[in-house]
């Protein structure tokens, strides 16, 4: 039985992926797990990861932490 993955579908992939990016953010940043989930859940990143069509959800916990690290870092620098 062949399966496909679709925005419908897509949730059920997505709770395991989400846990590991938020424990490794709120661990490396010293904030609390909600802290950590509200952050990552306003960022581009799970937007991303949220629409099948982009395939982020192809990407294992550790690049998805990558990806949401390096919009983090990029908003810093244009946060004037």
């Amino acid at each position: 039985m062949k399966l496909n993955i679709t925005n419908e579908n897509l949730y059920l992939l997505l709770p395991g992926k989400i846990c590991r990016v938020v424990q490794m953010y709120a661990c490396e940043q010293h904030v609390s797990t909600t802290e950590a989930l509200c952050c990552f859940y306003r960022s581009e990143t799970y937007k991303r990861l949220a629409d099948e069509t982009t395939k982020l959800w192809h990407y294992g916990p550790v690049a998805i932490y990558q990806e949401f690290m390096d919009e983090q870092e990029q908003k810093n620098l244009y946060s004037f």
